[in-house]
């Protein structure tokens, strides 16, 4: 298993969020013991010289393999946080994102592997069941607030 900490400096990230029938495509979220934690939007780090909105669509092409559009602006949310005692930050340029009516259409969970070859799960949740008990946390934290401020 991989253990995953956070850069020691501030990350630009974006991430792209897809629903299906009113549920958010969100990837697992791990602890040190492999135990699932919370969940997240797709996306990742923007790269230098890169634009936040080519930097979702590449990370979509790269982790589902699927090209997707882009709805709309994005929403900049910063993020400071905690992830198995080590500080993280990170500012994130947040997009509505729509695949081919035809990718993933017959499918509720989705195998991926990251950068590193870590294996990652994402699917879709009922935003109304998540940050509830036995459900988990929407990460970031703030987000879920926000996108139920704005339906």
């Amino acid at each position: 298993m991989t253990t995953w900490r956070p850069a020691s400096r501030i990350r630009f990230k974006a991430l792209g969020l897809h629903w299906r029938e009113g549920r958010l495509l969100a990837a697992e979220v791990l602890d040190d013991a492999g135990r699932v934690k919370g969940v997240r939007p797709l996306g990742g780090t923007v790269e230098f010289g890169e634009t936040a909105e080519a930097a979702v669509i590449r990370e979509f092409r790269e982790e589902l393999g699927v090209a997707i559009e882009i709805v709309g602006s994005p929403v900049f949310m910063e993020n400071i946080y905690t992830h198995e005692g080590s500080l993280g930050h990170e500012v994130l340029a947040i997009f509505d994102v729509k695949f081919a009516d035809t990718d993933f259409v017959n499918e509720t969970r989705i195998e991926f592997h990251e950068d590193s070859g870590a294996q990652c799960f994402a699917e879709w949740f009922s935003l109304d069941a998540l940050d509830q008990p036995d459900q988990p946390r929407l990460y970031p934290d703030g987000l879920k607030a926000y996108l139920l401020k704005a339906r």
